[in-house]
């Protein structure tokens, strides 16, 4: 077809990739091919999440003739030390040149998200989580990459005993967790549609009434009392375990009830060594600030099973993140499950993975100051 690239993966590379590797292409079939091996690191400590760009070099192989030999270092899910190669690539240096931008982008965030992935579910082991993280990315392609994060830091941390990642919020990447379709029940709109908190959970069940009921409550900030209407209004679920409140307070207020005292008072009741121990000032605020909070938690917990509703869950959302995780573990909220998009990654310098070639033609050789890229005597291999 007219305009149509003969090769439109190669293509697109073209078009995507730095200039200079373009060129480097360009020089290398003038001058001579070499087989080359490429080493992939990053600065940081993650875990392994290399399948989306394993999947893309086949691919490319496969459309220009050609073979990579990939010598994966550390397996998908494994610990990965700051410095330490991922993955060695060997193959010609024509074919393989141009790759290297694409390359990177497709596994260093995904290894440094899978990290935050699994240090969440590592802080929390008895709590579902649900990945959220589709709304906060920058496109499809970046969608597909953070839920399959997840999943890989998921599934290490369940390795170790963690409930981990459960599902997700959207059916086009709910196949990374397992599941065909994605979980939820009601955002903020459909309380602002329905007029009040219990006449959007009528509508939800009216509409799905097979399914559990999770209701959003802090819309008109009464977090424990819309709570409670909604459990009295629907007593058979809320006995049968199919009933969960979601606690989404931002953070520019505190929950139905709670001030700094109240909040302090809370956590003396139930965690009183997570405020006793010198904090910082975000810790302190994870703890008895405002938005969802320890305190807001332990808040909602008892104000449910002092009103007869102790099967009734408590989902948590809103900034879950590494740091929060750990410090909702310090206070032992009792959180049942925790929606979250914060493993995308904080900082995104952090995600720079980078690759150098250290070896042609069979020969060690690596820019000075990337030795320790070097395949050791004992484990180095044909390239």
């Amino acid at each position: 077809m007219d305009g149509v690239p003969a090769n439109p993966l190669s293509a697109d590379i073209s078009a995507r990739t730095d200039s200079y590797f373009n060129r480097t292409r360009q020089v290398v079939a003038r001058f001579g091919d070499k087989r080359v091996t490429y080493a992939m690191f990053l600065r940081r400590p993650v875990i392994s999440a290399p399948r989306l760009m394993l999947e893309w070099l086949a691919a490319v192989a496969a459309e220009r003739g050609t073979r990579f030999d990939i010598d994966v270092t550390h397996p998908e899910g494994t610990w990965v030390g700051a410095g330490e190669p991922l993955i060695y690539i060997s193959g010609s240096m024509a074919e393989l040149s141009d790759l290297e931008t694409i390359a990177l982008q497709k596994i260093g965030p995904a290894c440094v998200a899978a990290h935050n992935a699994y240090q969440m579910c590592s802080s929390l082991p008895k709590v579902g989580f649900l990945a959220m993280e589709a709304r906060h990315c920058a496109g499809g392609e970046m969608q597909e990459m953070m839920a399959y994060a997840a999943s890989v830091g998921s599934a290490a941390a369940k390795l170790e005993g963690a409930v981990g990642f459960i599902g997700n919020a959207n059916d086009g990447t709910a196949h990374w967790f397992g599941e065909r379709a994605g979980r939820g029940t009601m955002p903020h709109a459909l309380i602002g549609y329905a007029g009040s908190t219990v006449r959007a959970a009528e509508m939800f069940h009216e509409t799905f009434p097979d399914e559990a009921l999770t209701v959003l409550v802090d819309y008109f900030g009464r977090e424990i009392t819309d709570a409670l209407a909604v459990c009295a209004r629907f007593p058979l679920l809320a006995d049968a375990g199919r009933m969960a409140v979601r606690l989404d307070t931002h953070g520019g207020r505190f929950l139905e009830g709670l001030d700094p005292a109240e909040s302090y008072a809370a956590l003396e009741r139930h965690a009183p060594g997570a405020i006793r121990r010198y904090r910082s000032d975000s810790e302190l605020r994870y703890l008895v600030g405002t938005g969802v909070s320890a305190a807001a938690i332990w808040r909602m917990r008892e104000s449910l099973d002092a009103a007869g509703f102790p099967k009734v869950r408590i989902v948590a959302s809103s900034g879950f993140g590494v740091d929060k995780c750990r410090v909702m573990a310090d206070a032992r909220a009792p959180v049942d499950m925790v929606g979250t998009g914060s493993f995308i990654p904080d900082v995104w310098t952090e995600t720079y993975a980078t690759a150098d070639i250290v070896s042609y033609d069979g020969v060690p050789m690596v820019k000075v100051g990337r030795e320790f890229l070097l395949r050791r005597n004992g484990d180095r291999k044909k390239p």
